[in-house]
């Protein structure tokens, strides 16, 4: 395997990224889903040769390109018969599910979301005029799983049309099982509701935890569902903007496409085709690097969590450079549950300068939780751990 340096300090200051220049100088970042390394070397080159190019018109994407993306997930993921007829490309993954929403909703119409989920779910649900439905995660001993019978009462509902799924999940780290997909996708057969599946995270998860892609489900599942996924996580591309909604079903496919126009999100960035053919068909060694080194971050984190704040518990990590913190041991006695985490967030950043996310941002039930973005090098991990520690010290 090449080696790659990922302790590598890169100076993100003045690139005017969301993530370092939107906070004050000195400020350790931690919170929003985009790592500080940089991309997969084939990439920069792929896109340095297409700089020099010179031109930058409007981009007709190559057959090579929906070669990538079936190479990719039949190789990867064992998700094979992908062809270019089941792909819809688009400026990401937000812009994906939220085109998937329009097509299979009507304002008034009900979209179940499985909660603590992604934050961007929510605004994409009120944007199409639908209806959010929480189904609340369970948590036992700090791993999250799903509430069947709620998600069956849930589900139930005649007004429920979509359910907005999330696989691996973010923010508590989950790569659902085959057999747990199974069950969900059971259920959504029964009540005759479409899914629309959230895979972005999909190619970062660890050993043991295998990624089940929803499009290798039985057939009868299939056909009611859209897969959305991106190279933009895992490769650290998420400026360049490009992502694809997977329609196995031609019908599906056609309400989707439709939609996309709809929404105007149909045109994809010359610089995102050159990308993510460059990630898929030459980057996998970069990637499988990269998902060792978040391990070997996640192990540090969990031994200075032993070491020095034992009473707290990072919940276990399946898949995503994402850390669910469950922080509820720094709540004092008589303390107002309700914006907790908010709270600890606002002491973190005004009194330590560390920027984590709150818990609540992915909705209620992350009250009492933190997300702590390990996909930096590990002399910031250590940093934003020690002031971590001190805040909850205090």
């Amino acid at each position: 395997m090449e080696n790659y340096c990922f302790d590598e300090i890169v100076n993100r200051y003045g690139s005017d990224c969301v993530k370092w220049d939107s906070l004050p100088e000195g400020t350790v970042p931690m919170w929003i889903a985009d790592m500080d390394f940089k991309a997969a070397p084939a990439i920069r080159a792929a896109l340095q040769k297409r700089l020099d190019h010179g031109v930058f018109g409007y981009e007709l994407v190559p057959q090579a390109y929906y070669d990538a993306v079936s190479s990719w997930f039949s190789r990867r993921h064992g998700w094979k018969g992908i062809r270019k007829e089941n792909v819809i490309c688009t400026t990401g993954v937000i812009a994906a599910y939220s085109a998937c929403i329009k097509a299979f909703t009507v304002p008034g119409d009900k979209v179940v979301v499985l909660t603590p989920c992604y934050n961007s779910f929510f605004p994409a649900i009120r944007n199409n005029k639908c209806e959010e439905v929480d189904c609340p995660l369970v948590c036992d001993g700090g791993r999250f799983s799903i509430d069947f019978e709620d998600l069956e009462r849930k589900l139930s509902d005649p007004g429920v049309k979509v359910l907005l799924f999330c696989n691996p999940h973010n923010p508590v780290g989950r790569v659902w099982s085959r057999e747990e997909l199974l069950k969900v996708a059971e259920i959504c057969y029964r009540h005759d509701v479409f899914v629309i599946s959230d895979e972005i995270h999909c190619d970062i998860t660890y050993e043991g935890f295998d990624y089940t892609p929803w499009g290798t489900l039985p057939e009868k599942y299939v056909v009611r569902s859209a897969s959305c996924s991106s190279p933009t996580k895992p490769f650290n591309i998420a400026g360049i903007q490009i992502a694809n909604i997977i329609a196995m079903d031609a019908e599906v496919y056609r309400k989707v496409d439709r939609a996309i126009n709809d929404n105007e999100c149909c045109d994809v960035n010359v610089f995102g085709v050159t990308a993510l053919i460059a990630a898929y068909n030459e980057s996998e060694g970069w990637l499988d690097a990269f998902r060792k080194y978040v391990w070997e971050n996640y192990q540090f984190v969990l031994q200075y969590f032993k070491e020095n704040l034992p009473e707290y518990h990072v919940c276990p990590l399946e898949g995503t450079y994402l850390l669910w913190i469950d922080c509820r041991h720094w709540m004092k006695d008589g303390e107002q549950v309700e914006g907790f985490s908010d709270r600890l967030r606002d002491k973190l950043f005004d009194g330590y300068g560390l920027y984590v996310s709150s818990g609540t941002l992915y909705g209620a039930d992350g009250e009492g939780f933190l997300r702590f973005n390990i996909a930096c090098p590990r002399s910031q991990v250590a940093d934003a751990l020690d002031r971590l520690k001190r805040c909850l010290l205090s």
